[in-house]
């Protein structure tokens, strides 16, 4: 079996030895005689996973007992509804920062439940910068603060947490939860999908203060009140099993690893050896802003654009895959998730200084 470096944005790149034990136990679940693809979420056997799937979360984060934490479905996307939902309460207005796709969407969704003041918009960089909190209009009577920690698509990312006096923070973590330290107690609410660094599609993990939740407006689903989700401990309706499953085992891993003191090590060491390529070099074109480069997704384009093609064909014929830039973006894209082994951003450095010399 030939494994390549997948650098996809997500669905991403898994351990291998995550990928091993999936196989192991995939056609009987510790001699249980049934896969976990079969296992029923209310088994004493499923509901030991997820206790330990929340525990080392709790723990490789630093999440304090007055947060709730909950496996859900709906990818973030979902909760770009469900957060103005349950934190809004009598308040009419919501405070949002654009840095890109991502937010925009959460922007887009928000503006269905309340009235949304950007706070700061990148429209002016392009999307390739942050603007300094200095210069953001702040709705004191806003119920919350959101912004996207980091743009899976534009490659910027907060490397700074922007609190507001009073303010209650949420955050879209999906692409960098987990690759670096948190301080949770910063936040009111946190969400991220798990196809990045935490698993396999179909799951997404939500951390919120309890008492800073509000009764949902009469008529909303019962499947979007966060504290339907808490009463019944993420197990409201049956959940994605085989995903938490993947997600505990990852969390595991993490924990071997070294924890996120090592991975937050691990992540920056790639992400200079990658930028290093891209400053070294006029043949390659890096648009973000040096003070908010994404560690974990990071596009760019060559500078003769007719090259891309070949350059994306000749980096799978060497078994670096995943590189094509998103849809709406073009050019290229690295992702460097926690599953990505340094070894993998070494061979994608050197084939980018080898192509780059081919064509000198």
């Amino acid at each position: 079996m030939t494994r390549v470096y997948n650098f996809g944005a997500g669905p991403a790149m898994l351990p291998e030895a995550v990928l091993r034990e999936v196989r192991q136990e995939l056609l009987d679940y510790k001699d249980s005689g049934i896969s976990m693809l079969e296992m029923g979420h209310r088994t004493e056997t499923f509901r030991a996973i997820a206790a330990q799937a929340q525990a080392d979360l709790r723990e490789l984060m630093g999440i304090p007992d007055e947060y709730a934490v909950l496996f859900l479905h709906g990818g973030a996307t979902l909760q770009f509804a469900m957060a103005p939902l349950n934190l809004l309460g009598s308040r009419r207005a919501a405070n949002y920062v654009n840095t890109g796709y991502w937010s925009a969407r959460a922007i887009r969704e928000a503006r269905g439940f309340c009235a949304v003041n950007v706070a700061a918009d990148g429209d002016t960089s392009g999307y390739t910068d942050i603007l300094p909190v200095s210069g953001w209009r702040v709705d004191t009577t806003g119920a919350y603060l959101h912004y996207t920690v980091n743009e899976t698509i534009g490659g910027v990312e907060f490397h700074w947490i922007p609190q507001i006096q009073g303010m209650p923070l949420v955050a879209d973590m999906t692409s960098m939860i987990l690759s670096r330290a948190v301080d949770v107690t910063r936040y009111a609410l946190i969400y991220a999908s798990a196809q990045k660094n935490l698993g396999i599609a179909g799951l997404t993990v939500v951390i919120v203060r309890r008492d800073l939740l509000r009764p949902v407006p009469s008529g909303t689903p019962s499947m979007l009140d966060l504290r339907e989700h808490i009463k019944a401990d993420s197990l409201f309706t049956t959940p994605p099993v085989f995903a938490w499953y993947v997600a505990a085992k990852m969390l595991t891993w993490l924990k071997t690893e070294g924890g996120i003191p090592a991975a937050t090590e691990r992540n920056r060491r790639k992400a200079a050896l990658l930028y290093a390529v891209l400053d070294a070099s006029g043949f390659y074109v890096s648009p973000v802003a040096h003070t908010c480069r994404s560690w974990m997704n990071i596009p760019f384009t060559l500078a003769e654009r007719g090259l891309e093609t070949a350059f994306l064909q000749q980096a799978a014929s060497e078994g670096l895959v995943g590189l094509a830039g998103h849809r709406t973006a073009g050019g290229v894209r690295a992702s460097l998730y926690n599953a990505m082994p340094e070894a993998g951003v070494r061979a994608l450095a050197e084939f980018m200084r080898e192509f780059e010399r081919s064509r000198a």
